[in-house]
């Protein structure tokens, strides 16, 4: 394994490691970086700076000696063994991540009984789950709250168990393949971004070091003992200082004003900024916490706590950090300084109407930029029909490896279908001899569980950003309802590209990608004017949707139009309303929802003839809020 003190640089990630390792209670670090960084190389190299454990004998969980609230005590005797890093693979099943019902005791003994899952494994060590954007949801959402309590809550086919979980929970991820949900991203107590050092002897000394490392192995790490050895210690010694130091009021002071400053949801970020600064003041060695520690803690607990949307941007800028210290060093040094809350300040007023543009045919200047997008909203549910079997997400039906029970099969499906296996096999005890309390069991008699869950899918935007679209009230009205619909994508885990038309010819505006804020920021960088090339929109369509089919053919498409349905050229060269009518034929086998973008009293009806020659649904742009209709809509 690579040393821990060979790592080259990322001065920041490696003190939030070792903050957790001295104080576990921060709730571990989320590192953000972009591939080849060491994300994952230093990560597992920190399992060995950490202490040895004592454990009990025989203890599936690793409890410490005298602990009473574990499954398997009372112990007896005493074990040592290192802590453990335990990784999370991003296909791992629920049941592999909490535990589940012992199936070969259940059914050749007869007994019910529980077998630990890697959150029983990562107990006092490290749990790494990389990549951990790509993880389901749920199972996110299951390690996080272990994490925060302690411990770990089973219930489940007919075995209820609660056993000690407290690990250092690190999680990385390459922003590029997409973002965690804010909610998700506040559960990590720490964060870190890491770039690939742009000074070349810096990345020289990478390279130099990698390659000695690859060369020899064993020889380089004995060169790196005394190294991580003295960093051990140094773990040791300030774990044992951490119950001592204190934190005097005029710092916690200092934490509440900084985070108030920062206007961040909730409590959790003060908590773990106080605890952050109680264990960077235990690592330096000092008994109280000072201002150096705060602002520390600040630096590493608040970044990804600032993103009140999908799509704001996370990091803390220098200057912000610099005026909330100073400003919060005022409450520190005064404590009558408070303030009450201000109902007059930011953010509580209404949001501004979109402003009317000019009055006329809604036709615009070529080469004109698109509108600020109007306020978004809470979109409405759109479907592809059926059942797929893709990705886990949240927007369709779909085969999964988790999700609700339907049925079981012989053929296909995931897991034992308990009830059924049981079923088949009973009939048939006295005739195979059965006498013990055990079943007698054959392969006929096995049924697996076919499980329904929901999906992401490819959701393709193809907008018309034409000269008849551009009016600023229409305009405005079109991208904030792209913003709703992307920020819904985001939710449901969806892969989304972008493709426009207008003038001569449509463009790929974004290649599907699972990184949605992409897609926020080319919508608003997009241009606009000129003639409706809806045709080459539709084949452009057509062509980036067969592209994606070769990469992955589980990924079930749904395409969104969002267009007025005029078409007034085509780089076909016959008549655009025709060539339109035609390229939709390419795409009748696809799930289509045209967005109407037609406004006024008066209405030529043209987006529902598209939806009909696409054979999809069509609704009113002023009806994918969520609260215009109740119901769903699904593509048909």
């Amino acid at each position: 394994m690579f040393p821990f003190s060979a790592v080259v640089g990322h001065d920041d990630l490696r003190l939030a490691l070792l903050l957790n390792a001295v104080h576990p209670g921060i709730g571990g670090v989320l590192v953000r970086g972009e591939k080849g960084t060491a994300k994952s190389t230093i990560v597992r190299a920190l399992a060995a700076l950490l202490p040895e454990l004592d454990i009990s004998a025989g203890c599936r969980f690793g409890c410490a000696p005298g602990t009473a609230d574990c499954p398997d005590a009372p112990h007896d005797g005493v074990e040592r063994r290192p802590a453990r890093l335990v990784e999370l693979p991003v296909g791992a099943t629920e049941d592999r991540l909490v535990g589940s019902l012992d199936l070969e005791k259940a059914l050749t003994e007869g007994v019910r009984a529980f077998q630990p899952g890697l959150l029983a494994a990562a107990h006092r060590g490290v749990l790494y789950v990389d990549e951990v954007n790509l993880l389901h949801d749920h199972l996110v959402d299951l390690l996080l709250d272990a994490a925060a309590m302690g411990r770990a809550h089973v219930e489940r086919e007919g075995v209820s168990v609660s056993h000690p979980s407290q690990f250092l929970l690190v999680g990385t991820m390459n922003p590029e393949e997409g973002e965690l949900r804010p909610q998700l991203l506040d559960r990590f107590g720490l964060t870190v971004a890491v770039k690939a050092a742009r000074d070349v002897a810096v990345r020289t000394e990478v390279i130099r070091r990698r390659l000695a490392y690859e060369a020899d192995p064993a020889g380089f790490a004995a060169r790196w003992a005394d190294e991580d050895s003295q960093l051990k210690q140094q773990i040791t010694d300030a774990r044992s200082r951490l119950a001592g130091v204190s934190l005097p009021d005029g710092e916690l002071r200092r934490i509440a004003a900084v985070c108030a400053a920062f206007e961040v949801d909730g409590m959790r970020a003060d908590l773990v900024v106080a605890r952050a600064a109680i264990a960077h003041a235990a690592w330096r060695g000092a008994g109280a916490v000072e201002e150096t520690d705060v602002e520390t803690a600040v630096r590493l607990a608040l970044p990804h706590r600032r993103r009140r949307d999908p799509f704001d941007e996370p990091g803390i800028e220098e200057q912000q950090l610099e005026d909330a210290m100073k400003q919060a060093a005022e409450h520190a040094s005064d404590p009558s300084g408070d303030e009450g809350p201000d109902d007059d300040g930011p953010g509580g007023g209404e949001l501004p109407e979109p402003q009317e543009g000019p009055k006329g045919n809604g036709n615009a200047p070529a080469d004109r930029p698109a509108p600020e997008p109007a306020p978004a909203f809470k979109a409405r549910l759109l479907e592809v029909p059926g059942v797929g079997e893709g990705a886990p997400g949240k927007r369709s039906r779909a085969r999964a490896r988790t999700g609700r029970i339907v049925r079981s099969s012989t053929v296909d499906g995931n897991g034992l279908h308990l009830v059924d296996t049981l079923a088949n096999a009973a009939p048939h005890q006295a005739a195979r001899g059965r006498t013990g309390p055990g079943l007698v069991l054959t392969a006929a008699d096995l049924r697996k569980a076919v499980r329904e869950g929901k999906e992401s899918n490819l959701v393709l935007f193809v907008v018309d950003v034409s000269g008849s679209m551009a009016a600023q009230k229409r305009m405005s009205a079109v991208s904030g309802a792209v913003i709703s619909l992307l920020r819904d994508a985001y939710q449901r885990r969806d892969k989304v590209g972008v493709v426009t038309f207008r003038g001569q010819t449509a463009e790929v505006a974004l290649p599907p990608t699972t990184s949605v804020d992409a897609a926020a920021t080319r919508l608003k960088k997009m241009r606009t004017g000129g003639r409706t090339p809806l045709a080459d929109g539709l084949l452009k369509a057509h062509r980036v949707l067969e592209i994606e089919r070769l990469r992955d053919p589980r990924k079930r498409p749904l395409v969104v139009l969002l267009t007025d349905g005029r078409a007034t050229s085509s780089g076909l060269g016959g008549d655009p309303t025709k060539d339109a009518l035609k390229a939709a034929g390419l795409l009748e086998q696809t799930a289509v929802v045209v967005v109407d973008c037609e406004q006024g009293h008066v209405r030529l009806g043209l987006a529902a003839k598209i939806a009909d020659a696409l054979q999809g649904t069509c609704v009113r742009l002023d009806q994918l809020s969520a609260d215009h209709l109740a119901g769903v809509v699904r593509a048909a």
